[in-house]
């Protein structure tokens, strides 16, 4: 069984703006679990301008202390392959996310957007659709989804929190 997760948000701020948050609010003491990222690609195609990253995320394992019981969970690391596709001209980002531990048993995907918004040219959208699916590990497999989809959930919450939070220091409260 799939289990999605969706979430929207519109920041009030402009698009260079939210666009530099997100590549730059990790690490922050507002995320323990996050601890730190690594640009491994980066290249700017010649004819478009649209930048391309290929960044890992290293993670604190968040799975609770009973499920690491099971031999493959118990690691101290999780990694993140996050990709983007800069698009300044256009005002548009798009990412594409996914867990690269336990690639084996689990396929966690996340699809996402940043764009200028249609209702004010100083403001950004956010779309994020992801998807988490268990196959590798039998009768705990839904057991799994239950936990991943909770725990995703959380953490679009908390890292929209940590956006919102990271741009209203650095640039104080939000345009109208």
């Amino acid at each position: 069984m799939v289990i999605t997760v969706d979430a929207t948000k519109l920041y009030k701020y402009p698009f260079e703006r939210v666009v530099d948050m997100h590549l730059n609010k990790y690490p922050t003491p507002l995320e323990e679990h996050v601890r730190g990222i690594k640009t491994v690609e980066e290249k700017t195609d010649q004819i478009s301008g649209i930048i391309y990253r290929r960044r890992i995320a290293t993670c604190n394992n968040v799975i609770p202390k009973f499920l690491r019981k099971i031999h493959v969970l118990n690691v101290n690391d999780i990694y993140l392959e996050e990709e983007s596709w800069l698009d300044l001209k256009h005002r548009i980002m798009n990412i594409k996310s996914r867990c690269l531990t336990w690639a084996q048993y689990a396929t966690l995907h996340e699809v996402s957007v940043f764009r200028e918004s249609a209702l004010n040219p100083n403001w950004t959208e956010f779309c994020q659709q992801g998807s988490i699916n268990v196959t590798g590990v039998g009768k705990l497999n839904r057991l799994f989804e239950v936990f991943a989809k909770s725990f995703f959930s959380e953490g679009v919450k908390k890292s929209v929190r940590i956006m919102e939070t990271i741009l209203e220091q650095r640039f104080g409260r939000p345009y109208s």
